[in-house]
């Protein structure tokens, strides 16, 4: 048996790289989980057969968090596939090219809000209203909230309003023990992350950082699994920085 046999539990951003491994990760635990996917309906898909493969369920649904109502559509979806709520992870985050906040436009910020922190907000709005009590929700951050770099401006704000947003959350939902907590992961190896940096810049991360290597997802998933685990039922608002020491 899992740790989270008959947990249900949400995933946004699900179909790649950390998303995919937190949906792999929670569902080999034992949680039937439903996550979203922005575009790519192959990959999701593919996670989707993974997870059956492995014994699991998980079901994709298409929620582009940059439009208009895609939050909610996808908690709807979920309520019907679920047909409840223990565990929801925010992990959507929309990939984006660097650019000095002096060159970014409105149009930039907008998306980047919208997908990272409105959406966001929208999902864990749903959760105080329905998840049911003793639930658990993961918010996953950045290392560029408080290791700040030139052209993250949009990123780190948005990653910023969501770190707020679960402090608060934990405030307001500790009386229902519910328990609300962030993942800030540092330089992990996925495609976001190759697409924001160079090669060159990524050849040096591994002698910044203690351990010695680039992160992979299953090392964040794995700090998640714990904080939606009965273990973790002490612990509420908090940020886990899980960089290898990189800070």
């Amino acid at each position: 048996m899992g740790v989270l046999d008959g947990k249900a539990a949400v995933v946004t951003g699900g179909s790649r790289g950390i998303g995919r491994a937190i949906v792999e990760r929670l569902a080999r635990d034992g949680a039937h989980v439903v996550f979203g996917y922005a575009t790519n309906a192959a990959a999701a898909e593919e996670v989707a057969r993974t997870v059956a493969r492995a014994g699991g369920t998980a079901h994709a649904v298409a929620a582009d968090f940059t439009g208009p109502g895609a939050a909610e559509q996808l908690m709807r979806r979920a309520d019907e596939l679920l047909g409840g709520l223990d565990i929801l992870v925010n992990n959507a985050a929309l990939t984006f090219t660097p650019t000095r906040i002096a060159e970014t436009d409105e149009e930039q910020y907008d998306a980047m809000m919208a997908a990272n922190a409105r959406a966001a907000f929208l999902t864990t709005r749903h959760a105080a209203r329905h998840m049911r009590d003793g639930g658990r929700i993961i918010g996953i951050s950045s290392l560029n909230t408080v290791r700040h770099a030139p052209g993250v401006g949009p990123y780190a704000a948005s990653k910023g309003a969501l770190e707020q947003l679960c402090a608060v959350a934990a405030v307001e939902l500790g009386e229902r023990g519910i328990t609300v907590n962030v993942v800030s992961p540092g330089a992990t190896d996925t495609d976001l992350l190759r697409g924001a940096n160079t090669a060159e810049s990524l050849a040096r991360v591994p002698a910044l950082t203690p351990l010695g290597r680039l992160g992979e997802p299953a090392d964040v998933a794995d700090v998640v699994a714990f904080l939606a685990s009965p273990d973790a039922r002490w612990v509420t608002g908090q940020n886990l920085r899980a960089t290898g020491g990189l800070a």
